[in-house]
Formats: C-alpha cells, sequence, structure tokens
C-alpha cells in the first residue's frame, strides 16, 4: 500500500502564487510532479473572495466555520 504524500501549507501557497501569477497550471504540475486537479484545488482555497468590501479566501472561510461550530457545540 503506499502512502500518500502531504504537503506543508507554504508549499501549496507557493503553487498557488505561480499560478495566480499566470504560469500555466500544466507547467507547474509537469516541473513539480503534482496533479492539475491538485493544484486546481489549492488555487481554488487561495483565490480572493470579496465579502461585503473586504477581501477573504475559501481557505480563511472554511477556517472560520470550523471555529464557529466548535463554539456552537461549548
Amino acid at each position: 500500500m503506499s502512502k500518500r504524500k502531504t504537503y506543508t501549507d507554504e508549499f501549496k501557497t507557493m503553487i498557488a502564487e505561480l499560478i495566480l501569477s499566470g504560469k500555466q497550471v500544466k507547467e507547474v504540475a509537469s516541473e513539480y510532479s503534482l496533479s492539475q486537479i491538485t493544484i486546481r484545488g489549492w488555487v481554488n482555497k487561495k483565490t480572493l473572495i470579496e465579502v461585503e468590501g473586504d477581501t477573504t479566501n475559501l481557505e480563511e472561510i472554511l477556517k472560520i466555520k470550523k471555529e464557529n461550530a466548535k463554539l456552537k457545540e461549548a
């Protein structure tokens, strides 16, 4: 059984920033031996979203939702 690879948040951010700065997903996937689907997922989490005049990203929204659920349990 093969062990699933894990990547640091810093690495994921770096890859997402490469894509957001204009590099092609296919090129980055080939260069770093990653799947294009994985890269697109990381980019989606890092893409800025405007909420009521403020900007955030999906990753931050998910973190806040998780915190909110914990607070509701307490």
